[in-house]
Order: structure tokens, then C-alpha cells, then sequence
């Protein structure tokens, strides 16, 4: 039997299009998903970029018209890495003419946006799957292990920050993650739609919520470029109105009576990108940092006493974990990047071998649906059942 060639449609080309690459590039070297990839096209409007990406990120060729692309019979996936307001045309149309999809988080502007995605996936049969990479980090699916054997037992509490500083600077431009219209939200549905998932994923299913919020800087310079997360503006550039949140903070009740806070913010100076949880249960505590990604902090209630009492370090980087024995020898650590080349094995897997996926659109409609409590929290000033 021939083996199955799944040639990739990449939409967007800049920070996450430049991550989704190299992860597609790299998963033949360390990882046999069942399947051959092609790198077949790349997508965006400007085709002065991609013909300078279109080979450095190692694609055949490129496209300037997402419509045309979804269509093209020689393609079979189609990944999703634009703005948000894009997400739900391009994976609707991509569904309907029979593309499996991968699309980055969060999956829509809006819960109803978020669910047109889901349905039109279902009724085309496809695969389809959201891009909350932090999931894959060997470390947190060993924290997903060791709940999941009972290790921490009855959950009680779940707390988790994500705190970046890149728009403390009243003069940053008003970049497509700070205008509305394109992002839907700011801190909270970039930042907190990460640390809302890990939640579900490593909890359960949250019942009601409660937030607040906060914008610091009301207004910022028209952005004149785009450059990645960041942008340029003139000196004399006119101010536009921003109408997202800088941070927002949350307090939840999970359905399997643990409670729950988040803070997602950009305005936490000394954070480049600094991700933290920490669950507490009848059996002992996990501690997770993402600037220390490879290790995992865990304490054993029932083995732990006396001079020696108190957390253990675990290097989450041996043989015996998710992923790490496909890599290097023991010790010698992963980076962010391989989160991506994990995620999307793991879809290739998938859609080459007709199985599930995950995290897919139904936990992309879930996180959109708690986003939206929180803001409808916001808006009323009072807890809001999810």
C-alpha cells in the first residue's frame, strides 16, 4: 500500500506562520506520524513577503488569495495562523471543500463564530484542531498524568498567570492584537484563552465566573507596519481609541467543586513571556513555569515529611516522558518551538490515520464560551454561570 502524502496550505506568514514552518519541517526528522509531508503552498496578501518566505519557510510555491487556495484540489490541509477576525471564513470555506484544519487559538472573535466553525467541520467530516501548544509541553503532560492517576487526588484549587510587558510603553503602536475589530479581545483572549484551556484540560469543566478588567493606556499611535507582535509608527502619527483589555483577572468555580483565578496581563514589567499555574489537592501540589518549561514541581502529601519535606524538581525531559524520548538524550532540553512540532504530529497523525484529535473545535468553543462569560462578568458586574 502507497503510503499517503498530506500536502499543507499554510494562511499567514509572519510570527505563527514562521512557527507552524519550522514545526513541519522538523516532525519527519524526529517523528513518523504515518503520513509524507508536503509543503505545498503558503498564503497571504502581500506577495513581496512571500516571495522572500515561500522557500526560507519551504513551500513550493505561494498564494495571494486564501479563496483560490482552498479550493486547489492538490490540497488536503489547511492551516490557519491570521488574525483572528479571520479564522471563521477561511476554516468555514476550507471544511466545505473537504480540507482537514488547524487553526490557532483563539478560534473565533465570538462563541457563535466559534460554533459556525464546529458545525461546518462536523458536517463535513473532516479533521479539525486549535492550536493550544502549551498542552504539548512534556512537563504539563505530566501534570496531566499525574492527575489523572490520582496522584494529587480531589482537586481543590487552580491558580495561573500569564504575564508578558511588551505594551507598557504608551507610545508601542496600536498594533491588529490591541484593535478590536481584528482580535476580538487583548490580554484576555490571547494570554488568558492559554491558561483558561490548561484549566479545562487539567481540572475540568468550569461552572461559573467572575472578572474584571482593565485598559491602562486608552490610547496609542495608528500603526504605520506590522512586524511580528510588534509594529511602527511615525513619530507624528494620529492616536487611535484602544478598546481591548491590557489585563483581566478572573475567579472561577470548576463543575468538580475546585476553585480557580487567572490574571492575564501585558502590562507586568520583567515578563517576556511567563506562563505559571500551580493545582493544590488532598494528595499533594504540582507547580508549573513555563520559563522553566522543562521542569515540573510536585508534592507528595503522602510521602512527604519530616527534615526533607517540600516540593521535588522533576527534569521532564527523560525518555519516559511525552515526546522527549523522539529528541535528544536525557537532560539536554526542549524550547518553545517543539511545542508546535508536538501539536501538529500529533494532527498530521491524526488526519493521516482517521483518528481523533486533540485539543479540536469542540475545546476551541469551550474556551470562546468562557471568554465570553468572563466578559459578560465584566460588563455586569456579577458571576456569571457558563
Amino acid at each position: 500500500m502507497d503510503r499517503k502524502t498530506l500536502n499543507i496550505g499554510l494562511v499567514g506568514y509572519k510570527f505563527m506562520g514562521r512557527a507552524h514552518s519550522s514545526a513541519y519541517m522538523r516532525i519527519p526528522m524526529f517523528f513518523d506520524p504515518g503520513a509524507d509531508i508536503r509543503l505545498k503552498s503558503i498564503c497571504g496578501r502581500n506577495a513581496q513577503w512571500l516571495a522572500d518566505v515561500q522557500k526560507k519557510f519551504g513551500f513550493e510555491g505561494y498564494d495571494t488569495n486564501w479563496k483560490e487556495l482552498v479550493k486547489r484540489p492538490d490540497i488536503d490541509i489547511i492551516d490557519i495562523t491570521t488574525p483572528s477576525n479571520f479564522h471563521k471564513e477561511i476554516a468555514v470555506a476550507a471544511a466545505e471543500n473537504g480540507k482537514h484544519v488547524f487553526c490557532e487559538k483563539p478560534l473565533a472573535l465570538n462563541v457563535k463564530d466559534a460554533e459556525e466553525m464546529l458545525a461546518a467541520a462536523k458536517k463535513a467530516g473532516v479533521k479539525h484542531q486549535i492550536g493550544f501548544n502549551y498542552r504539548f509541553a512534556p512537563a504539563i503532560q505530566l501534570a496531566k498524568k499525574l492527575i489523572d492517576d490520582g496522584r494529587l487526588g480531589k482537586i481543590f484549587h487552580y491558580r495561573a498567570l500569564y504575564l508578558q510587558d511588551w505594551i507598557i510603553d504608551p507610545a508601542f503602536p496600536l498594533v491588529w492584537r490591541l484593535d478590536k475589530k481584528v482580535c476580538g479581545s487583548g490580554s484576555l483572549g490571547d494570554l488568558g484563552a492559554h491558561i483558561i484551556d490548561l484549566g479545562r484540560y487539567l481540572v475540568g469543566e468550569y461552572d461559573s465566573v467572575v472578572g474584571m478588567e482593565k485598559t491602562f493606556v486608552k490610547q496609542r499611535p495608528l500603526v504605520e507596519r506590522m512586524e511580528g507582535l510588534s509594529g511602527s509608527a511615525n513619530a507624528d502619527a494620529p492616536l487611535g481609541n484602544v478598546e481591548v483589555d491590557d489585563a483581566t483577572v478572573a475567579m472561577f468555580d470548576f463543575k468538580n467543586g475546585a476553585i480557580g483565578t487567572i490574571e492575564a496581563t501585558r502590562f507586568s514589567a520583567g515578563h517576556d513571556n511567563d506562563m505559571v499555574f500551580e493545582i493544590n489537592g488532598e494528595k499533594g501540589s504540582i507547580r508549573y513555569r513555563f520559563e522553566r518549561m522543562n521542569e515540573l514541581e510536585f508534592y507528595d502529601r503522602e510521602n512527604n515529611n519530616g527534615e526533607t519535606k517540600g516540593f521535588i524538581n522533576i527534569a521532564a525531559s527523560q525518555g519516559c516522558h511525552n515526546y522527549a524520548a523522539n529528541w535528544w538524550p536525557a537532560g539536554h532540553v526542549l524550547g518553545y518551538d517543539h511545542t508546535f512540532v508536538h501539536e501538529l504530529y500529533e494532527f498530521i497523525k491524526a488526519a493521516a490515520n482517521d483518528a481523533p484529535t486533540s485539543p479540536d473545535f469542540e475545546d476551541g468553543v469551550a474556551c470562546s464560551r468562557v471568554i465570553e462569560a468572563i466578559e459578560e462578568s465584566i460588563k455586569e458586574r456579577c458571576w456569571i454561570n457558563i
